[in-house]
């Protein structure tokens, strides 16, 4: 493997930094990385907040679901869904442009995971370790007003960017054989290969935490079917001119 593939597949979530900044400009480098991730007809539908108010970061902490790394990594970065900028300037352009399409909520979502996943790899390739922070959504409305984001915006993750504190293993992947499927979508061989996964989840999970931790890959996904369904999230996309076409 390449260097770049090696950084790729050494990826874990950091939750725990050192008290040391980024050096200066570093992180307008990695912003810049980003942006050069691809996008959809070069409409770059994102924004990036760095928050540095240490009161917004505590209450960011909160809205996630009580996550202390946002307020305690050296940055925190809110990725957002922005197509206020490229419609006015399509309008401005003299475009009788259409808003609130479904399309536009994935061109929009899309983008901003691209860029953000740029970001990433160039952190860590850097010695940085980061954390997507998903629990932004649990309560987008109070992260909005927060951030005065208008229509048209929508705050998609945030990020904990930062030197790590902590070494965690690298969390083992399903087979490729689940994921890399030819010429049509074959689930046959599905359900030996989840099982044969949920071992080797097991295992990690026994040796990360000495034995402490029960569980496997599937019955970790239960909260995403039946708790964690942010079902708010349709009226709040709808509430900022997302997805009603």
């Amino acid at each position: 493997m390449n260097p770049i593939i090696q950084q790729l597949t050494k990826h874990r979530s950091i939750r725990k930094f050192q008290d040391q900044p980024l050096p200066e400009g570093l992180l307008e480098t990695l912003i810049r990385a980003g942006q050069c991730a691809a996008t959809s007809n070069q409409v770059q539908a994102y924004s990036v907040i760095r928050i540095t108010d240490p009161h917004k970061r505590d209450r960011l902490a909160e809205l996630a679901g009580g996550q202390p790394y946002v307020s305690a990594a050296p940055e925190f970065l809110v990725f957002c869904a922005d197509m206020k900028r490229a419609t006015e300037a399509a309008e401005r352009a003299g475009a009788e442009v259409v808003r609130g399409t479904s399309e536009q909520l994935v061109v929009a979502s899309v983008d901003t995971a691209l860029m953000a996943q740029n970001v990433a790899i160039a952190a860590e390739s850097e010695g940085l370790g980061i954390c997507y922070i998903g629990g932004i959504r649990n309560n987008p409305d109070g992260v909005s007003e927060l951030l005065a984001l208008p229509e048209y915006v929508y705050p998609v993750f945030g990020m904990c960017i930062g030197y790590p504190a902590q070494d965690p293993e690298v969390k083992p992947r399903l087979p490729l054989e689940s994921i890399l499927k030819q010429d049509r979508y074959d689930d046959s061989q599905d359900q030996a290969q989840v099982a044969g996964f949920d071992e080797a989840m097991h295992r990690y999970y026994q040796e990360r935490t000495g034995g402490r931790k029960d569980s496997t890959w599937s019955k970790e996904l239960a909260p995403l079917f039946t708790t964690k369904l942010r079902l708010h999230m349709k009226a709040f996309l709808e509430k900022r001119g997302f997805g009603l076409k």
